[in-house]
């Protein structure tokens, strides 16, 4: 059971404001990395490098964001460099001190493929490498795991891990802050290959949706059209005599050409003699990563595994070279090489070598980025610049094709993919800022239906740096538990409890279940104040039994005594010391405020003067009034009567009275309990119990000690004058005391 209650907000403040602002893959494709603050949680989305620069220059601008320190959660989406490889630079050299999170197959690979990015890596001699093997070795100790349609939960954040296709282990998230939800793609793809499961459609529709847009509106061939074109340049290549060069990651996508040669090879005898090389440092560290992960990957792999009982990434036609030192580049031959940008390492170094015969051909089979040598080679230069020096020009003759293997959601994917989702609020990230641009315009044409309505699409294409304000009111849901949820409570009444919220998660149980439910306990605030009194115990107890009626004795001697007032306070009076004990709550703090006032005056009251003047005697329960001067009191006009009364509800109040501008009645406010004094019948009014005994008890003893508490009618200053002060019998009045609650209508 739960008690719902909707907060209605006249005006969003900066709580109910989400920010997003990416600090790499703004109109970019290259040091994807994003941040999401909302309710003071902050998430940060991949942590990559730009694969055209080198140094600090890769990096997504953190020096921009001032609050590194303050993200709670991190979540690398996959294992690529523009992803993830900025993630140890973040974790060792930034004030960074949030939880990571990575699929089990991303965190395998990760630390082979980044210790191979420090080693290949191009840093000029000036300037310093990002991190090192031992910062790399520590971040990858602090990198926790997520499976597979598994949530969890960090500092109140909610995320769930879905397949996105793309490369062994590559997640979409689904996080939730305080009821809002957002969808992160990273890269994703629609499209079922021979290996890879496709991207799933979330259960749950988000309220944003931060998806790529790394072809805009650009549409892929089709899968079959592609592997046909493939295998045929390659082999027409290969008749002539020549090498095919297929520049790709290390891992991802070069797994999936690898399944295709190795399978057409199979169903092609005249192939036998040719090599096919896989050119990587990784290569047999991280196939054994895609053997393990068989059970992580689409009903064709495991069917294959299964049936034949074999591993399908253990090759028969594929051969592992680390480097070209034991190379013979002899003949025609099939080079499947790193990195995929032709930036340096082997596909650059056979690139040179091979660039001068027309018989060669370079195949590009991933997404070229902006200021790479892929990128530049596309529009067939006669000649490109060596790795060895720009001065140095190498003449290009061999032909360049490209045929995109990345699996990348094309428009048509991506369209259909957002309309499953049926997000409000869509983030374009991982785009070129022309393909961008053209998706967001396509997109916002496709729902212009839907403008000014409920139903609204709105498209977003921040730029790095630039923040995007999403607002969102959020719904507070409070649930009972333990003793309050076993029963449904009744229109209109109310339910008093323990508010605990924790996060974005509020729980109302009573004070007996807190520590099972909340894992809190409970303390109880003794407070003590000690005065001096001179008066006797005789006459401390006369004084607040005038105040406060019949009050319990609990130790009474001939010079000590010890009460308890109102079943809340306790007093003790030794010697010439009163101390005051009671546990804090607003009830008994205001009884002890009292008791303490009434304390202070005991010694300088004319009531005192006049009783100790006289021989008294007390017993237990009553007071021997026979020795008392029985003089009547002077008489008063009514209004001297209402001020002398008010002038005591006043000391005992305080700000809390406020009397009526015609006299004739008084109000006690304290926080949300109301009393009414009517000065014309004496009455009081209030639908609190506590506060109207209370108030009665005090009105009671205002109404019988107004006239000596004015100056200009005690005896000292008019000797004819004498009061007389007699003590009235008043019926026992007991109060329970609650401890204090918050009260939620439902």
């Amino acid at each position: 059971m739960s008690v719902k209650r909707v907060a209605e907000y006249e005006i969003a403040d900066d709580s109910d404001i989400l920010r997003f602002v990416c600090l790499g893959g703004g109109s970019e494709v290259g040091r994807s990395c994003h941040i999401i603050e909302y309710k003071g949680k902050r998430v940060m989305l991949d942590a990559g490098i730009h694969p055209a620069y080198t140094g600090a220059a890769s990096l997504p601008f953190y020096d921009t964001y001032d609050d590194l320190g303050e993200i709670d959660l991190l979540l690398i989406s996959h294992f690529h460099l523009d992803h993830a490889a900025s993630l140890p630079y973040v974790m060792t050299k930034t004030e960074f001190k949030g939880k990571v999170f990575m699929t089990h197959p991303t965190k395998a690979i990760y630390r082979w493929l980044l210790s191979d990015f420090v080693r290949v890596s191009s840093v000029a001699e000036n300037d310093p490498s990002l991190y090192n093997d031992e910062d790399l070795a520590k971040s990858f100790d602090q990198i926790n795991t997520i499976d597979y349609h598994s949530t969890m939960e960090v500092n109140g954040i909610r995320f769930t891990a879905y397949h996105a296709g793309h490369v062994l282990g590559a997640a979409m998230y689904l996080i939730e802050i305080d009821g809002v939800k957002i969808l992160f793609t990273g890269d994703y793809s629609r499209e079922e290959d021979r290996h890879l499961n496709v991207a799933e459609v979330p259960p749950t529709r988000p309220d944003i949706l931060i998806t790529e847009s790394t072809y805009g509106t650009g549409i892929h061939r089709n899968r079959l059209e592609k592997e046909t074109r493939l295998t045929s340049l390659i082999h027409s290549t290969i008749s002539k005599g020549g090498r095919c060069l297929l520049p790709v990651f290390a891992l991802g996508r070069a797994q999936e050409i690898l399944l295709i040669l190795d399978e057409y090879w199979d169903q092609h005898s005249d192939l036998e003699g040719v090599n096919i090389y896989y050119a990587s440092s990784l290569a047999r560290k991280c196939m054994a990563v895609y053997q393990t992960y068989i059970n992580m990957m689409n009903d064709n792999i495991r069917k294959k595994f299964r049936d034949s009982k074999t591993n399908p990434f253990q090759f028969k036609h594929i051969k592992n070279i680390k480097n070209l030192d034991r190379f013979e580049d002899i003949g025609p031959c099939v080079m499947v090489a790193s990195p995929g940008m032709l930036q340096n390492g082997v596909s650059r170094e056979l690139l040179e070598r091979w660039a001068p015969d027309p018989k060669n051909a370079l195949i590009l089979t991933g997404y070229s980025v902006e200021g790479t040598m892929a990128k530049q080679i596309l529009n067939e230069p006669t000649e490109i610049p060596s790795i060895n020096g720009q001065e140095i020009k190498i003449p290009r003759r061999l032909s360049v094709e490209e045929l995109s293997f990345a699996a990348h959601v094309d428009y048509q994917q991506n369209a259909e993919f957002i309309d499953l989702v049926n997000a409000p609020n869509i983030i374009l990230v991982h785009g070129e800022s022309n393909n961008m641009g053209r998706l967001k315009s396509a997109l916002l044409s496709k729902y212009h239906d839907r403008k000014g309505t409920e139903n609204e699409v709105k498209v977003y294409n921040p730029k790095n740096c630039v923040t995007v304000n999403l607002p969102f009111k959020g719904t507070k849901i409070a649930k009972t538990m333990g003793f309050l949820a076993e029963t449904a409570p009744k229109d209109g009444q109310f339910i008093s409890g323990v508010l605990v919220q924790k996060d974005f998660q509020t729980g109302l149980m009573q004070l007996s279940d807190l520590e099972e439910y909340s894992g809190l306990t409970t303390t109880i605030l003794m407070e003590r104040q000690t005065i001096i009194v001179e008066a006797g115990p005789e006459l401390v107890r006369y004084h607040l039994e005038q105040m406060f009626g019949n009050i319990s004795i609990l130790e009474e001697s001939d010079d000590s005594i010890k009460l308890r007032i109102m079943e809340a306070v306790e007093v003790s009076h030794i010697d010439n010391r009163a101390t005051i004990e009671w546990s804090g709550s607003i009830m008994n703090d205001t009884i002890a405020d009292a008791t303490l006032a009434i304390l202070l005056t005991v010694d300088s009251s004319p009531a005192s003067v006049k009783l100790s003047s006289k021989s008294c005697s007390h017993s237990h329960g009553s007071h021997d009034d026979t020795n008392m001067s029985s003089e009547p009191a002077l008489e008063l006009s009514r209004a001297e009567k209402i001020q002398n009364i008010s002038a005591v509800l006043r000391a005992q109040f305080g700000d809390t009275l406020e009397i009526h501008e015609d006299g004739s009645h008084a109000t006690i406010k304290i926080e949300a309990m109301v009393a009414d004094i009517d000065f014309n019948t004496l009455e009081v009014e209030c639908k609190a119990p506590s506060l109207k005994q209370r108030v009665a008890h005090v009105l009671n003893r205002a109404i019988s000690l107004a006239s000596p508490l004015l100056p200009k009618l005690t005896s000292d200053s008019n000797p004819a004058i004498k009061a007389e002060i007699k003590s009235e019998a008043e019926p026992e009045i007991k109060e329970e005391v609650q401890p204090d609650t918050l009260k939620i209508e439902t």
